[in-house]
């Protein structure tokens, strides 16, 4: 190795240090959180919430730990943002496990659970939806556009958008709706990310369906969310966006029935060879 090359990765690894360091002791709060919960079932889900945030921290230094790799020495870590991945995973795991991470499960399936976190205020779950999808845009843009692992961003972001629609807790949060609520301008605004991010995921799964997979578990996925979305949109009586919605839900509907049919016949063919 030249002598450059070798300053090079002794600086890389003095500026990661701090960041390895955290991450340590963040791997170290899962285990022993993970274990508190295993003693202790009752008070789990409010411990799990507040795990899935550590592990967003975790995540955002393997983000740094890429970029300072980049920068100093001039190639993406892609061990660190592999990483990255998991640990965003971990995160919407965890809060799945709060909230299901079922779209179109009954509120009556995971409501006990929401009452676990229910001293957790709507700012607070607001402010860790927003996280989420701000660890999810850097860590896509540590990527960049030439990397395998874009589709795989599609599952991220539609399991992203059911654990904000499950965390919207709909007794409380369609009451807040209310401009008499002190919680309005908040709840507002997380009805309207949870409405942007149902839609535009269920945009992402038809794209990678026409693009990438034309696997028709994608259209089915982004059925459901639409689906999700019209339910949202009529409880909220937006009557336009709901008719929006329920027109765009019916061509998907079509163009799912088409593709299965067209997969069934595939299928038959290659059982007949």
């Amino acid at each position: 190795m030249k002598s450059d090359d070798t300053d090079k990765q002794k600086h890389y690894q003095e500026r990661v240090k701090a960041y390895q360091e955290k991450i340590q002791g963040l791997i170290k709060i899962e285990a022993d959180t993970l274990e508190e919960c295993r003693k202790n079932s009752s008070s789990s889900a409010l411990k799990l919430f507040h795990l899935a945030n550590e592990m967003l921290n975790m995540t955002s230094h393997y983000i740094v730990i890429s970029g300072i790799s980049r920068s100093v020495l001039n190639k993406r870590d892609d061990v660190a943002l592999n990483e990255a991945r998991k640990t965003v995973f971990k995160a919407l795991i965890y809060l799945e496990n709060v909230v299901t991470g079922k779209i179109d499960a009954a509120f009556s399936e995971y409501e006990e659970n929401l009452k676990e976190i229910e001293s957790v205020g709507i700012a607070e779950r607001y402010g860790l939806v927003v996280k989420i999808g701000f660890t999810i845009s850097l860590l896509k843009n540590a990527y960049g556009d030439n990397t395998k692992w874009k589709w795989s961003f599609v599952d991220i972001e539609g399991r992203y958008a059911v654990v904000v629609k499950n965390l919207f807790d709909v007794k409380t949060f369609y009451g807040n709706l209310s401009a008499a609520s002190p919680d309005y301008n908040l709840s507002a605004s997380y009805l309207e990310l949870l409405e942007h991010f149902l839609h535009q995921t269920a945009d992402r799964y038809r794209e990678r369906f026409e693009i990438a997979t034309q696997r028709v578990e994608d259209l089915l996925s982004a059925i459901n969310l639409l689906r999700a979305l019209h339910r949202i949109y009529v409880a909220t009586n937006k009557r336009d966006e709901a008719e929006e919605i329920k027109r765009k839900h019916m061509r998907l509907e079509a163009e799912f029935e088409l593709a299965s049919k067209k997969e069934k016949e595939k299928s038959a063919q290659r059982d007949a060879q």
